[in-house]
């Protein structure tokens, strides 16, 4: 898959036109289907923040699924499993772009796993997959123990589909627990490379090529040899 993993979603003018690349062709020509499965597992979320996810209603942003596409759909992975593959698998492969909400990468990726989403990651080759914040975490190794809401206790293994991983809403206003003193502090215990960065920044990653889009601030930590391959406008 093409992957554009941010923390908080197509934010600004870099992070759109890497998606466009990435599409090969403009957003009104696409098909998407938004997931919004991480919601559930994070207790600060609620049916009220999935519907305001999924209409776009959060104020003063822009959400993913009100960037001006042909279509919009929602995908609940929670309910793929009593379906049968038959029926949704069509329209992953019908869609041009996965739309990833946040919320809690661990429950994510138990649900990718149980629906069988994660077997057919590997016949996506062409597909865009646009993560926010967990849905970015849950295609890392690892994401760490702070990150942990839906079993506190349990593992931080996510997907690995990348070699590296992410500490999301760096510097947030308001949000004592992800300054970048925190963020060093969580590399410490994370086993590989691992990048904090805040709502202005994405990573995509494209055929193993790594490259940092950002209009605001990130730090690449526990660094290894090569893994950035662009890193423009830190």
């Amino acid at each position: 898959m093409k992957l554009l993993l941010t923390s908080g979603g197509v934010t600004n003018d870099s992070i759109r036109e890497t998606l466009v690349q990435l599409l090969g062709k403009p957003f009104s020509e696409c098909r998407a289907l938004f997931i919004p499965t991480a919601q559930w597992g994070q207790p600060a979320c609620s049916p009220e923040t999935v519907w305001m996810s999924t209409a776009g209603r959060w104020p003063g942003e822009t959400g993913l699924p009100e960037l001006g596409w042909k279509s919009v759909g929602v995908l609940e992975l929670t309910a793929l499993a009593s379906i049968g593959s038959d029926r949704w698998v069509p329209w992953i492969r019908d869609a041009d772009v996965l739309l990833v909400d946040g919320g809690e990468a661990i429950y994510l990726c138990h649900w990718m796993r149980q629906s069988g989403l994660v077997d057919l990651l590997p016949s996506l080759s062409e597909k865009v997959w646009v993560g926010v914040s967990a849905g970015s975490m849950v295609m890392t190794p690892r994401v760490g123990r702070e990150f942990l809401d839906w079993q506190p206790d349990g593992g931080d293994e996510t997907l690995g589909v990348v070699d590296f991983s992410i500490f999301p809403h760096l510097d947030y206003p308001g949000w004592s627990s992800n300054t970048l003193e925190a963020a060093r502090e969580w590399a410490t215990r994370i086993p590989g490379p691992a990048y904090a960065i805040d709502d202005q920044t994405a990573i995509s990653v494209v055929d193993g090529v790594v490259n940092v889009i950002s209009e605001g601030h990130w730090e690449l930590l526990n660094a290894g040899p090569a893994l950035v391959a662009g890193s423009p406008g830190r």
